[in-house]
């Protein structure tokens, strides 16, 4: 039965679905009730630990939900993990054993008949649960719900003992002892945490009801067309009783008050299935972050009998439809019929003791939905609470989510109780909007039987609503990685390779840079005495072989290279920002460049911080909002005006699902002097079509390099080498290189017998040291016009005596390296006249037709690659700041301005909101911009969001600083 309109509030009471009708429970977490724990090998079995008589005193207070290792943290018996290596010196073997929890509450007494439950919603790694004595059951595996009937022997209106024997996972870890938090017997961007997060790690509750419950609801949705949603609500309603049970069983979708009710008869002892069908005449879609808004449906249910409700559920869904498809063999999302760019992040655990809870989640992913974020993977299953699925459906975060394996040739001990969790999982989890990807292996494939089990857990338990995708990188996926800093054109030149996987952009699901934090974040979990220079201690934090993944070395060379070699802590902090920012900008763009060919989408590793480290991270622990957070936010816009590093090439992104019509592209170089050099610069009328990537216009920065665009000719190629017109492409995305011996060359054809004065060699790692620059009229006879023997590679420029000739050749005689002779760029200039400096800013700016601005990016690019340390010598900028606080509800809205009155440029400025009482910055906070640059008489409004409770005097200070301080 099915009925449809507003109704009445008498017969809303009357089918029980007034708000109150609603399934309550009764928290018993530690912030209700009092819980503590103590060793098992440490505790005497008395008669009486079952008892409220037992002497608890030498237990320590626990956290609940939480983890042992946290409660000693928290009580004081640890030094703060976080800090120096406190951790490393922690003595394992007092928490890598089991250990008792034990709590004494007093419950309410309960309503006549009704049944009450103890509830469970994970323990890590598995527990045996008692009540006054006795003993419930068990429960394997940290997604493994308890309910478990306590009717008989709950004692309402007097002291209850509660108590569970938990068990300590056990080594090794990865993957015998799965499904657990696989990473914390450490991995390369966390500490081994002791006890390896052992405890009970979810909610604890009572709850009551009559004799039949409403288990595992279930509703999915159906677009035959975007304006008809069709629901399938079913769910199991499971009778408790020894008597045969009738009753209603009766619902409500709001918004749109569509109701629909059934009688149903259950048999003593058994479970009935039940299930509906009604739709919803166009419906509110749920999109992903940036195409769309996230709306959400409530389903209510109540199985009734009598004038009595039995059990109550209510679910939120969202009504939306993934396909999948890997034509060109690349795997490619779509959400109601409408192909998805994937830009998002890995999240490899909350936090790595597991003190991420509630609200903190909401925080977080706001962030990412802040960063134009539109997906994380949960790698690995890291992350089991209900309050990350729920953030992740309100902000259209897409989550890629895996089981709980990773790539090692073996299986977990119990395959079964494996199992058993992820069927578990999908059943709790299914109703989230936000899931798009079912994940087997983390860079492998499930071993038998896991593979064939999970494949159809996700068929039977999801209906196949979802991909089940078997292996992390491979199977329309480009592999892994890598995950350290490249220069900027690399990302987008073919190809960025991963490792697995088939060759491309495609869909990577990892990929990476270390990624430093501010001096201030640094200080707080680094002790001075290792502030500088580079130690031990920052290996600690995975700067150094702990993370040789993240190639901190290579970070390390190119902070100091680019930006001039940092003289402490402050300085290298301040530079590693700017780092960030270019390369995590330049890897979604690269990808961006490159949309639906063949690119369909990037993750990078990672986007989440679960510990404070120095690598593979956007906000940091403290949530401060580095470099990369300000790189990926801006290349990820929604509408998006960018450059190509590597061909010039300046296009618009629309990852919307809007046409844009009548836009107007505008390029603007400037020197490091702020003012604009104008025939460098461009415009366009562009047209932007939806989920689509245009070309507006090409940059050119080879004025004068009468070798651009003409033809090259080479003695030989090696096998990675791009064609000999690379040479003189005006891309330093693209190499010539030779064959591997001494005597090879390269001449370029200007065409016509042109006076030349000097050339510029821009040499790969593959350089020669010894070579000739000659010239000739006819290509046969050739005359030398530069010759060394000392040569060094990298970004040379060769003067010489103004000679006219038509062909310019690099003859090599001796390689500088076992490889061949590899150059980016050969150009030939004739009588100089004043351009650019080596080092330029470029502004692009897409305004709409009535000229509001709709895309501003900013680069800051270098003739001599990669080196920008003519930045350090900037003359110093004087900004001025205005201010104002205004409180709204629990919220704090702090607006800005910063303008420029000095006549030299504000190069990345930097803003902080501190306390004005101690200095302390306050955090977390929503930002709309920073690291932003200001030329003469220019302004920026910041807008800062944080809770009223971080800044309860109102009193602040903003430090606003330009890296030309």
């Amino acid at each position: 039965m099915f009925k449809k309109g507003k109704g009445l509030l008498c017969l809303l009471m009357a089918a029980g679905l007034v708000a109150g009708a609603q399934e309550k429970r009764v928290s018993l977490n530690s912030d209700k009730i009092k819980w503590k724990i103590k060793a098992v090998s440490e505790v005497s079995m008395e008669a009486n630990l079952h008892t409220v008589a037992y002497n608890d005193e030498g237990w320590v207070k626990a956290v609940v939900p939480g983890t042992v290792f946290g409660s000693f943290v928290e009580a004081g018996l640890e030094k703060d993990p976080n800090f120096a290596d406190n951790i490393y010196k922690t003595d394992k073997t007092k928490y890598d054993r089991d250990f008792w929890y034990r709590a004494v509450f007093t419950p309410a007494a309960g309503k006549s008949g009704e049944k009450r439950w103890l509830n469970f919603e994970g323990v890590n790694r598995k527990a045996e649960v008692f009540l006054n004595g006795r003993r419930l059951g068990s429960l394997d595996g940290f997604m493994d719900r308890g309910k478990f009937d306590v009717t008989g022997i709950l004692q309402a209106g007097k002291p209850n003992v509660l108590a569970l024997l938990v068990g300590w996972p056990g080594t090794p870890i990865v993957n015998y002892s799965s499904p657990t938090y696989i990473s914390s017997a450490s991995w390369d961007w966390m500490p081994y945490v002791p006890g390896l997060n052992m405890g009970i790690t979810d909610d604890v509750s009572l709850s009551a009801s009559g004799s039949v419950n409403i288990t595992d609801p279930w509703v999915r949705t159906a677009l035959p067309d975007n304006s008809r949603a069709k629901l399938d609500i079913s769910m199991e309603l499971d009778n408790h009783s020894a008597e045969v049970q009738e009753g209603i069983v009766s619902g409500m979708v709001q918004p749109g008050d569509i109701r629909f009710s059934k009688k149903v008869k259950i048999q003593a002892g058994q479970t009935e299935h039940v299930s509906f069908h009604p739709e919803i005449e166009n419906p509110e879609l749920w999109w992903p972050n940036g195409y769309g808004d996230q709306p959400l449906y409530t389903c209510e249910l109540k199985f009734t009998m009598g004038e009595n409700v039995s059990d109550s559920k209510k679910i939120d869904f969202g009504v939306r439809q993934y396909s999948y498809d890997t034509l060109g063999g690349v795997l490619h999302i779509h959400i109601n019929g409408k192909r998805i760019f994937i830009k998002g992040g890995n999240w490899g655990m909350s936090e790595y003791m597991l003190r991420c809870r509630g609200n903190e989640y909401d925080t977080k992913l706001k962030l990412h939905k802040e960063m134009n974020f539109n997906m994380v993977r949960n790698w690995i299953g890291s992350t089991t609470d209900e309050e990350f699925y729920a953030a992740c459906d309100k902000y259209g975060i897409l989550v890629w989510d895996d089981f709980w394996l990773n790539s090692h040739p073996n299986l977990p001990r119990d395959v079964f109780a494996f199992n058993k969790n992820a069927v578990e999982k999908i059943k709790r989890l299914r109703n989230h909007p936000s899931i798009a990807v079912w994940c087997g292996d983390n860079e492998g494939y499930p071993l038998p039987p896991l593979n064939g089990w999970l494949k159809e857990n996700v068929a039977v338990f999801d209906g196949g609503d979802r991909l089940y995708q078997a292996n992390s990188h491979s199977d329309g996926l480009t592999g892994s990685g890598p995950w350290t800093n490249f220069m900027p054109a690399w990302y987008f030149t073919k190809y960025p390779g991963g490792f697995g996987g088939t060759p491309g952009w495609g869909l990577r699901t990892e990929i990476g840079t270390a990624v430093f934090t501010s001096f201030e974040s640094f200080k707080k979990f680094m002790p001075d005495t290792s502030w500088w220079p580079r130690n031990k201690m920052w290996d600690l934090h995975f700067f150094g072989p702990s993370a040789a993944n993240a190639g901190p070395d290579r970070y390390d060379d190119a902070v100091n290279k680019s930006y001039g070699k940092a003289t402490g802590i402050e300085d290298y902090c301040r530079k590693a920002q700017l780092l960030n920012i270019e390369t995590n900008k330049a890897m979604y763009e690269g990808w961006l460049h490159h949309m639906w060919s063949d690119a369909s989408g990037i993750m990078t590793w990672m986007s989440q911080s679960a510990y404070p480290s120095l690598v593979w991270q956007t906000y940091d622990y403290y949530y401060d909002l580095t470099g990369a957070y300000w790189g990926v936010k801006k290349a990820c816009e929604p509408l998006h005006i960018q450059w190509s590093a590597a061909d010039n090439s300046v296009k618009v992104i629309n990852t919307t699902l809007q046409n844009r019509q009548g836009l107007q592209a505008e390029a603007i170089v400037y020197g490091l002097d702020g003012s604009p050099a104008k025939p460098f610069g461009r415009t366009a009328s562009v047209n932007a079509p939806s989920n689509a990537a245009t070309h507006c216009f090409d940059l050119n920065f080879n004025i004068g390099n009468l070798a651009f665009k003409k033809q090259a000719t080479v003695s030989s190629s090696s096998p990675e080498s791009g064609a000999a017109s690379a040479v003189a492409d005006g891309s330093t995305g693209s190499r010539w290189s030779s064959g591997y011996s001494d005597n090879e060359w390269v001449y370029v054809d200007l065409g016509a017998s042109q006076e030349i004065s000097s050339v510029t060699l821009q040499w790969e790692s593959a350089y020669a040291s010894a070579y000739n620059l000659q010239v000739s009229d006819d290509a046969r006879k050739w005359k030398d016009v530069y010759v060394t023997d000392t040569a060094k590679g990298g970004l040379e420029t060769i003067s010489f005596k103004p000679v006219k000739a038509r062909y310019v050749r690099m003859l090599g005689r001796k390689r500088g390296t076992e490889w061949g002779y590899s150059l980016y760029e050969f150009e030939v200039f004739g009588k100089r006249k004043k351009g650019l400096p080596d080092v330029q800013f470029i502004r692009l700016l897409l305004k709409d037709a009535q000229g509001k601005l709709q895309s501003e990016n900013f680069y800051w690019r270098s003739a001599r690659t990669a080196d920008y340390t003519a930045l350090e010598k900037m003359p110093a900028a004087r900004l001025k700041v205005t201010s104002h606080l205004e409180n709204k509800g629990d919220s704090s809205y702090l607006t800005a301005t910063v303008t420029n009155p000095s006549k030299n440029p504000a190069f990345a400025v930097h803003v902080q909101l501190v306390r004005a009482d101690n200095g302390e910055r306050v955090l977390p906070a929503v930002m709309n911009d920073n690291y932003f640059t200001l030329f003469k008489g220019e302004s920026r409004n910041v807008e800062i969001v944080f809770e009223q409770k971080l800044l309860k005097d109102g009193k602040y200070k903003l430090l606003v600083t330009p890296f030309n301080r």
